[in-house]
């Protein structure tokens, strides 16, 4: 497993990683990871690793686009000095493209997700142990699909920044595409975003955890 003994593992992202965290640090008892993926991937690692003393942070914003993040990563990223960083975002960044495409101030498009999401790494790549990088996704297998097409160009973008800032991907989208093929979209999330029940963030989960070297047995 990639992740070093005592390591502060900071999660980021939108409504996806957030799934009701704490405020104003999700980290602590009770559910203060919230109910999604980061509190399933706490759980692993703490039942599989518990020598290791991994610590998980939850700094998931909900509607939260890149444009977002760069607004607070210094008091939610560098601030809290991580020693690994997990970011998943760009869902609301494509999203907005079609579900509020008038509102054009709100709108990041692909090449401002780049650029921002190149500087936020520049500038804190250098200070981090490990990196993982989990590509946005929508719950729509029809690659056809205008958004699900969109999705596809911002996850390509985050597959460039994995490669070159060294750092760990997940292929969330392509995880979801394998349950997919059994499953209609609204089975796991009725607006083909937020997954309704756990099976979804189970998906993210395992995912994660076998990007980072879990040994399951």
């Amino acid at each position: 497993m990639y992740i070093q003994p005592n390591s502060k593992l900071l999660f980021i992202g939108d409504s996806i990683t957030d799934y009701e965290r704490a405020r104003p640090v999700g980290e602590g008892l009770f559910e203060a990871l919230g109910k999604g993926y980061v509190s399933l991937v706490d759980g692993f690692l703490t039942v599989r690793y518990p020598e290791q003393q991994i610590r998980s942070i939850n700094m998931g914003v909900n509607g939260n686009t890149v444009r977002d993040l760069r607004a607070r990563w210094q008091t939610d990223v560098l601030d809290l000095k991580p020693d690994w960083l997990s970011i998943l975002i760009g869902i609301n960044d494509v999203w907005r493209q079609f579900d509020t495409p008038l509102v054009s101030e709100s709108l990041v498009l692909l090449d401002e997700y780049k650029r921002t999401l190149d500087e936020l790494l520049g500038m804190t790549r250098p200070a981090l142990k490990g990196l993982i990088l989990m590509t946005p996704f929508v719950l729509e297998p029809n690659r056809k699909d205008a958004m699900r097409a969109r999705m596809d160009e911002f996850g390509a973008v985050v597959k460039q920044m994995a490669e070159k800032y060294q750092a760990t991907l997940v292929d969330t989208q392509a995880a979801f595409d394998a349950i997919l093929k059994h499953f209609h979209p609204t089975a796991l999330g009725w607006d083909r975003i937020h997954p309704m029940n756990r099976v979804g963030h189970i998906v993210i989960t395992r995912a994660f955890l076998q990007a980072i070297g879990y040994e399951w047995a």
